[in-house]
Formats: structure tokens, C-alpha cells, sequence
């Protein structure tokens, strides 16, 4: 009976000591705020809103944990800074002036992680687009073998960065696109996070149809090999027709060069009553109709061309009236210039006092240096989406830069802006 009295008697002191602990225990548990460390990426680039969370720490009962004026201080874990439970209110949570004076705020560093690189085809286009946007282009080496084989590698790292490649495939079409499947496929197993291919001119667009039997639709094949490759969006500039641009599996910012072009038109002063557009051939109405409606809704002409062979054509008529006016030509791309020259000579047959020629790809294909400078034209303007030989320039040759255009596209892309609000 005396042990089972003595032993009841412990048990009792036990548990009256167990519940003293834990009712302390209890009134020194309180909310606090408990910051990321200051050098963690979390806490850099996490919103001020965001940089404290609060968490419920014991605190230490022991005299070792005490202030000089008798505070308990809260648990104390991996050196994390610590808020005194004598600046708390009972009813309320205030910020941690002390460890984030409001008058010194934590700088919020916002990451870039824009990377521009460009290929071997216009890098002066390149290096115009990167100084618009305040940017240096990305360090990658690109080489052929003695084969012509390609090889690329990127000269830095662009782990979950938004990559951009600048490379329209301009001739060489085929070195050009198969430079630009390379780039894209050394940047997809660098982890880049998004690769979009900038093609300021896309070759193979003409092939989008087919007209006879037995023909391939090229357009749509270059399309599934970029997409295949690993690129997440394509920019691309003026393509030769708007349906191309539903063969891509990925989203496409199709942008507008004749922007560049009116700028320019619009610097000379030319009387809006003696414009005319003019069309060089019945699939580029929609195309030379917009135009017209951006120069005050100027009149409009179209050229009826038919078209005996690739690359060669023969003018047959004319509709609109064209007497004592300056025509302006407008189409997308120039390439041996048959059709634009041809249309030319209409004109002036017509009547027209001055001529210029407009478009945004200047390709140039012999003899188009040959036929532009046989002075037909008053001005053969052209933007720099392909780069011009310097050997083979002309008086009447103007070329100008698309570079903003294609910056403010890109940046407007980066920050997932609205592109369509630049027309």
C-alpha cells in the first residue's frame, strides 16, 4: 500500500508539472515573421509583399534565451534573423522595421533574361536590332567543316533564358535554314526556356501551293522542320502570302515592313492627289490596296501579268489610270526584278510621270541589278531584311532599316504585349 501511495503521489507531481510546462509553453507560442535569407533568389525576386511569411516557433523557456531586460527571445534556426517578441503587439502584427528600414527598402533586381544571337546571314541587321534594344548580342560559334558541314555552340549560358535568333534565310536559302535549325537545336539542349526564330525573310514562301500535279508545298516543309527543331514561336516579316503562316504548329508574329517604307514616302512630300498604287500582278491587290489606304486612301491600279515560265513574266494590260501621276510599285520581295520592270515600262507607257518601286525583301537574283538601274525608276526602295552587296549598288538604290521595327517586336514579345497595336 505505501509503494502504491508513493507512486501515486509521483504520478500526480508529474502531471501538474507536465501542465505548468505546457500552459508556458502555450503563451509563448505567437506568429512571427521569419524572412528568406537575404542573399536566397527567393527573396530577391519575390515581391515585398512576399518576403516575410509568418511561422509559429517555440520559444526557449530557459534563462539562457533571456534579454538584458528579462524579453524571451524567439528559437533561433540555420542563423535566421530574429524579431525580439517584446516588439509585437498582442493584437496585431507589425513589419520588421528594424531587420527592412521603409526608408532603405531590400532592392528588388528584376532579372533579364532576354539573349539575342544571330547567325551568319545579316548580322549587320542583328547587331541594329541588339543596339535598339540596349543589348549585346550572345557570344556563338558557328563553323563549317570541310564539307560545309555546320556546327554551332552557344558561348554562354542561357538556362531558362527567352532566346531570340536572328537569321532570315536569305541566299544561301539552304546554308541559311540549315544554319538556323542548328542554332535552334544547340539552343533547345542548352535549356533555354523559349526559342523563338526571328526570319526577317522566310524562304521558300512562294512555294505555298500547289498549282499543277505532282508539286510540293515547300512552305509548309520548312515550317515542320523548324517547329520540329525545337522553336517555340517564329517572327518573321512580310511573308509572301498570309496563309504560310498556318502551316507553323507554334505561334507566329507576323510584322509588316511597309511601315518602314510609308515613314519614308511620307519625307518627300509628295501630293496625295498625285499618287497612284500600283500592283504588279493580280496577287498582290490585297497587299497594294492596304498600302493605298495608309497613304490617304490613295487610287489604286493593278497590273495584269501572266506568267509563262518561273521567273518569267509578260505583261498584258492595265486598269486603273495612271496619266500625269507618280506610281508607286509595291510588293513584297524583288527578285530578278522581271515583273517590277516589266510593270514599269507599262506605266510610262501610260502615261506616268515618275515611278518608284517599293518593296521589303530585296532579294536580287541576276540580272535584277541589271534591269532596276536600266533607269526606268525614279527610286528603287527596299528595307535591309537581306543584306545588299556592296558591289552591286545602284544611284536609284534605297535601303532602309527595319531594326526598330524588329526590336520593338521583339521586346514586345519578351513582355507578352500586344504586337497587332504597332499597325
Amino acid at each position: 500500500m505505501d509503494f502504491v501511495a508513493r507512486r501515486l503521489t509521483v504520478d500526480v507531481q508529474k502531471a501538474e508539472l507536465c501542465h505548468a510546462s505546457t500552459a508556458a509553453l502555450g503563451a509563448a507560442m505567437i506568429p512571427r515573421p521569419v524572412p528568406c535569407s537575404a542573399h536566397s533568389e527567393a527573396w530577391r525576386f519575390a515581391p515585398p509583399s512576399k518576403r516575410l511569411r509568418v511561422e509559429t516557433r517555440a520559444l526557449h523557456l530557459d534563462s539562457r534565451a533571456a534579454n538584458g531586460n528579462g524579453a524571451v527571445r524567439p528559437y533561433v534556426a540555420n542563423s535566421k534573423p530574429i524579431l525580439d517578441a517584446s516588439a509585437w503587439d498582442s493584437n496585431s502584427i507589425s513589419p520588421a522595421t528594424h531587420l527592412y528600414p521603409r526608408t532603405q527598402p531590400a532592392p528588388l533586381a528584376m532579372p533579364n533574361r532576354l539573349r539575342l544571337f544571330a547567325g551568319t546571314s545579316n548580322p549587320a541587321l542583328a547587331e541594329e536590332i541588339a543596339h535598339y534594344l540596349g543589348l549585346e548580342l550572345g557570344g556563338i560559334r558557328i563553323r563549317r567543316f570541310a564539307d560545309q558541314e555546320i556546327y554551332v555552340q552557344v558561348q554562354e549560358s542561357i538556362r531558362g533564358c527567352d532566346v531570340f535568333l536572328i537569321q532570315p534565310t536569305c541566299p544561301p536559302v539552304n546554308d541559311s535554314l540549315m544554319e538556323l535549325l542548328v542554332m535552334i537545336d544547340a539552343c533547345r539542349r542548352a535549356s533555354a526556356r523559349s526559342i523563338t526564330a526571328v526570319i526577317p525573310y522566310f524562304g521558300y514562301a512562294r512555294a505555298d501551293r500547289k498549282s499543277q500535279g505532282r508539286e510540293s508545298i515547300a512552305a509548309k516543309l520548312v515550317a515542320n522542320m523548324i517547329t520540329e527543331a525545337g522553336a517555340d514561336r517564329v517572327l518573321t516579316m512580310d511573308l509572301h502570302s498570309g496563309q504560310c503562316i498556318g502551316y507553323f504548329d507554334i505561334p507566329v508574329d507576323h510584322v509588316y515592313g511597309d511601315s518602314v517604307i510609308l515613314d519614308y514616302l511620307a519625307s518627300k512630300r509628295i501630293s496625295t492627289g498625285d499618287l497612284v498604287v500600283v500592283s504588279p500582278d493580280v496577287g498582290g491587290v490585297a497587299r497594294a490596296r492596304a498600302f493605298a489606304k495608309k497613304l490617304s486612301d490613295a487610287p489604286l491600279a493593278i497590273v495584269d501579268k501572266r506568267r509563262s515560265a518561273h521567273n518569267v513574266s509578260e505583261v498584258m494590260n492595265l486598269i486603273g489610270e495612271v496619266e500625269g501621276k507618280v506610281a508607286v510599285l509595291v510588293d513584297d520581295m524583288i527578285d530578278t526584278a522581271g515583273t517590277i520592270t516589266n510593270a514599269a515600262k507599262v506605266l510610262h507607257k501610260e502615261g506616268a510621270r515618275e515611278v518608284y518601286a517599293c518593296a521589303t525583301h530585296a532579294v536580287f537574283s541576276p540580272p535584277a541589278h541589271e534591269r532596276l538601274a536600266s533607269g526606268v525608276f525614279q527610286e528603287v526602295i527596299v528595307t535591309n531584311t537581306i543584306p545588299s552587296d556592296p558591289k552591286k549598288i545602284f544611284p536609284e538604290l534605297t535601303v532602309l532599316s527595319s531594326a526598330n521595327l524588329l526590336g520593338e517586336t521583339i521586346w514586345r514579345v519578351y513582355n507578352a504585349s500586344s504586337v497587332q497595336s504597332l499597325f
